[in-house]
C-alpha cells in the first residue's frame, strides 16, 4: 500500500520499510465520521480504497452536504497534519473505506534516525498541497472570468 502511494514517490525500498513501521491501517464503515467538523487531528491519511467526503451537516435539513469527494490515492487531512488547526468540515467514509495513516508524532520520531525519510515525505505532502493551490487558483480565475464576462450580479 505504502510503496504505491504519493508519500513514497522518492523513497527507496528500505526507506519504505522503515516508514511502514510507523503507519496504521484503518477500516471505516459507510457514513462513519472519521474526523468531525471543528476537530483537530494529527493524522495524514491516504485512501487505499473507497472514498471520503468532505462534508458539512445542514441542521435545518438534517442532512450532510458533500463539498468534495476524495478517492483512492488521495491524501486526506494534510493541512491539519501540518498545522494542527481544526477541520473546517467533517471527513466521512463513503462506502466501506480503507486508509493508512501517519501520525505527525510518529513521523517526527524518525527525525534523528532517518531525516531523509522525513524530508522526502514532507516534500511529497507539499507537492500535493501545491497541486491543490494550483487547482484552486485556476478555478478562481475561471470563476472571475465568468463573472466579469457574464456581468453577473451577486
Amino acid at each position: 500500500m505504502l510503496r504505491n502511494s504519493v508519500l513514497a514517490v522518492e523513497l527507496t525500498g528500505d526507506q519504505c520499510n522503515v516508514l511502514a513501521d510507523v503507519i496504521t491501517v484503518h477500516d471505516f464503515a459507510d457514513g462513519e465520521v472519521i474526523v468531525g467538523e471543528g476537530k483537530t487531528d494529527n493524522r495524514l491519511q491516504v485512501i487505499v480504497n473507497g472514498a471520503i467526503a468532505v462534508s458539512k451537516y445542514n441542521q435545518a435539513a438534517k442532512e450532510w452536504i458533500n463539498l468534495y469527494m476524495l478517492t483512492r490515492g488521495d491524501l486526506v487531512g494534510e493541512l491539519a497534519f501540518m498545522d494542527d488547526k481544526p477541520h473546517y468540515a467533517a471527513l466521512r467514509a463513503m462506502g466501506a473505506t480503507r486508509t493508512f495513516s501517519l501520525e505527525r508524532e510518529r513521523l517526527e520520531s524518525l527525525l534523528e534516525s532517518e531525516p531523509w525519510i522525513v524530508y522526502r515525505v514532507m516534500r511529497a505532502i507539499f507537492r500535493v498541497v501545491h497541486g491543490l493551490l494550483h487547482r484552486m487558483g485556476a478555478q478562481q480565475a475561471e470563476l472571475t472570468s465568468y463573472i466579469y464576462r457574464a456581468q453577473a450580479k451577486y
